[in-house]
């Protein structure tokens, strides 16, 4: 990959010659010694320089890296911790990533799978002898080079007679690949943590999966806890070698020397994989798509640095295929009663408002009552695939409608929880991709095609779920928008890109009957948006959207009787719409060092009536946060639970409250309150003046492992609170008097 503008000539004084990748801690650039050696030299990214906890895990890599520096990983060449740029320059090694390898060519078995073993062992050998447990072995931090295996990518790893170093009290790694005390006393990891890691890993390699493999990241570190390990596929005189290093006790596990000599003694072919596809998963469809593992990014094999494993939170492309969260945040919250409960830390930043939660009174959010014969509840509702994810509700009259998460739509009962019908996604559900709305007596959801696309908009009766109409969609509204929304609903019309992806089409929500079409402007692809009471068409330069580099936008009001297109609003950067203050459309620009998403810098206001475009910078880049939009405030959630109102009109801070609440999404506000909640349904109340917290709730799903997301968890009906949280969950409850341990 060639260097792009911005990027530096030389660092430490060697002078670059590419670009290998960038991630969401650093660039990884390729250049040479003064002998001509190729070396990889990972660059931290500006932003963590000044982050002494940032720097210190940088500094304990590069130890660790140098520590153990030999045949069997990449050896530390030059290094400047201290620089005000960060930097470390490994040897370079040439090669594919076992998870590269495995997606092109399919599995490995015989001879290959056999020195594949042997070679990783040595190295976690020598790894281990060097006094260092890696704590991150998964087929992409694997190079398969032509001398044999590597092990790359120390980035948290630890020295053996150290504590551990968990940014922010959190638990960091790979679900599938990680060992049971890693989810549940991450302080407590050694040696044997990285042969558990091995023996998952080595399934991978000879089966396609690993051995606790789930339909999401916290029912598979559900697995790795408390459940036996899947190996009927693998060779048998592997397999009989393999199955005590994923024993549950760590001082039951052989040593890395041990399983070294055992691993000798296997015959020198131990037959060939069973007959796949190219990814070595499997001829059935539904099975592939249920239980395996998603693959993981490709990544170049001179990577140290995991440069394409992160992302932004928000704005990302990936919409036609079910995503799940390989990276663990928040590390399996209480897992099903087997695991710690692993809570973020509470440090607070100088100058931030640190004034503790409220005194935990019970605390009214509204005037308004409880339907009749309100009682608490929480139902899981089972998707046509059963693969869970999120869904989405909307409360009408005595019931509420969700939708998401494999289910086109169901009615439940707001009193009890009782569900009165369920209309399931025969296709796999597009991640995040939640629900469409209800519009008088009529529900609208999504149905998907086997490949998780989202191909129809469908229309339910309210009274039984009866199918009313259905409709193909079209346009890639994560790019364009921030989120897979192919579909919008205001009043008695749902406005959407018909399936040629050329033109925006309304149609009667009650009959689908085509109110009617409007094209797109030549050359751009577009996207619906409602905002307050309007709907706008979000287009950018087709080229732009299938680059997956949209810097330039443009927003237009549409005319909902005629379908006529307002003139341009255009905006420059890469921004995320949040809604309507103050009659105007605001948006955040996300900032990008490069290329990468490192934060929020600007909010910009769209005046839809006199076009006129504003912006105000931030004080401050907020990254690693969920923005949302409540009243005339724009709210960022951080990780940590981190809660920051800012005015759109000039940027600034209102103030800053910690909650503990992680990664929420939202706000929504109602009765004068505002509420966050998270994917593990724990909802956090607060007073929007000065962000006191008025309550905060017990979670109400077993993890909040999920994906940080900008559309609100949280509805009403009446004083009823109905929430929604990961693993297609539902519940209700009183919001004077919240579920909580005193």
């Amino acid at each position: 990959m060639h260097l792009r503008a911005g990027d530096p000539e030389e660092i430490g004084g060697y002078p670059l010659e590419a670009r290998l990748g960038a991630g969401g801690m650093g660039t990884v650039f390729l250049s040479r010694t003064a002998s001509g050696r190729p070396i990889a030299i990972k660059l931290i990214h500006q932003q963590f320089a000044g982050d002494e906890e940032f720097r210190t895990r940088f500094r304990q890599e590069v130890s660790a890296a140098r520590r153990v520096s030999g045949v069997f990983t990449a050896a530390v060449v030059d290094a400047d911790v201290e620089s005000h740029h960060p930097w470390m320059a490994t040897a370079y090694i040439s090669g594919p990533t076992l998870a590269q390898r495995i997606s092109a060519d399919g599995l490995l078995g015989g001879a290959e799978l056999r020195m594949l073993a042997i070679g990783l062992t040595e190295a976690l050998r020598d790894i281990h002898r060097a006094g260092v447990v890696h704590r991150d072995l998964k087929p992409s931090n694997v190079v398969l080079s032509p001398e044999g295996p590597r092990v790359i990518d120390f980035g948290i790893s630890r020295a053996a007679d150290h504590q551990t170093l968990t940014m922010t009290g959190r638990v960091i790694g790979t679900p599938p690949f990680m060992s049971p005390e890693q989810l549940q006393a991450p302080r407590e990891v050694g040696p044997e943590s990285d042969v558990f890691s091995l023996g998952t890993l080595l399934v991978y390699a000879a089966t396609g999966q690993g051995p606790f493999d789930a339909d999401s990241p916290y029912m598979t570190a559900y697995q790795v806890v408390h459940e036996a390990p899947a190996l009927d596929r693998v060779p048998d005189a592997l397999r009989a070698l393999v199955e005590p290093c994923l024993a549950k006790e760590p001082k039951n596990r052989p040593s890395a020397d041990e399983f070294l000599k055992q691993l000798r003694t296997l015959p020198e072919d131990l037959g060939q994989p069973e007959s796949e596809g190219p990814a070595g998963l499997g001829t059935d469809t539904d099975t592939r798509l249920l239980s395996a593992r998603p693959k993981e990014p490709t990544k170049d094999p001179a990577d140290p640095a995991g440069a394409r494993d992160g992302g932004p939170l928000v704005g990302r492309t990936l919409r036609r295929r079910w995503r799940t969260v390989v990276a663990c945040a928040a590390a399996v919250a209480a897992i099903a009663g087997g695991a710690a409960v692993l809570q973020s830390g509470t440090g607070t930043t100088a100058g931030q408002d640190t004034v503790p939660d409220g005194d935990r009174r019970t605390v009214s959010a509204s005037d308004a009552q409880l339907p009749d014969g309100f009682r608490p509840w929480q139902v899981t509702v089972r998707g046509g695939r059963n693969i869970p994810d999120e869904m989405r509700c909307a409360a009408r009259g005595d019931s509420v409608y969700c939708g998401g998460g494999g289910v086109i739509a169901t009615r439940i009962n707001v009193a009890d929880g009782t569900r009165v019908w369920s209309r399931t996604n025969p296709g796999v559900p597009v991640h995040n991709m939640h629900f469409v709305g209800v519009s008088g007596d009529t529900v609208l959801g999504y149905r998907t095609g086997d490949d998780g696309g989202a191909e129809e908009v469908v229309a339910l009766t309210a009274a039984d779920g009866e199918e009313l109409w259905s409709a193909p969609l079209g346009s890639d509204t994560t790019a364009l928008v921030g989120q897979p929304a192919e579909a919008v609903l205001l009043g008695f019309s749902v406005y959407a890109a018909d399936a040629s992806e050329s033109r925006l089409v309304a149609r009667e929500a009650a009959t689908g009957k085509t109110e009617w079409r409007t094209p797109f402007p030549a050359g751009s692809t577009c996207a619906p948006l409602v905002a307050g009471e309007r709907v706008y068409a979000v287009c950018a330069q087709r080229s732009e959207v299938d680059s997956l580099e949209v810097t330039n936008k443009s927003f237009h009001t549409v005319d909902v009787a005629t379908g006529r297109l307002g003139k341009a609003m255009r905006v420059t950067g890469d921004v995320l719409p949040l809604g309507t203050a103050d009659g105007s459309l605001v948006l955040l620009e996300q900032h990008r060092s490069d290329f990468e998403f490192d934060g929020f810098s600007k909010v910009i206001r769209l005046d839809p009536r006199s076009g006129r475009v504003t912006s105000a910078a931030l004080p401050e880049r907020y990254s690693g946060t969920v923005p949302g939009l409540a009243g005339s405030r724009v709210y960022f959630s951080g990780d940590a639970g981190l809660i920051t109102a800012v005015d759109p009109a000039t940027g600034k801070k209102v103030w800053a409250r910690q909650t503990s609440v992680e990664a929420a999404s939202g706000p929504v506000g109602s009765g004068g309150t505002l509420y966050f909640s998270s994917a593990s349904g724990r909802v956090a109340a607060l007073d929007p003046d000065g962000g006191r917290v008025l309550w905060t709730s017990d979670p109400q799903a077993g993890s909040d492992l999920g994906e940080p997301v900008t559309t609100a968890r949280v509805g009403f009906s009446g004083r009823a609170l109905i929430g929604t949280a990961s693993g297609n969950t539902v519940f209700g409850f009183d919001a004077q008097e919240p579920p909580r341990t005193e």
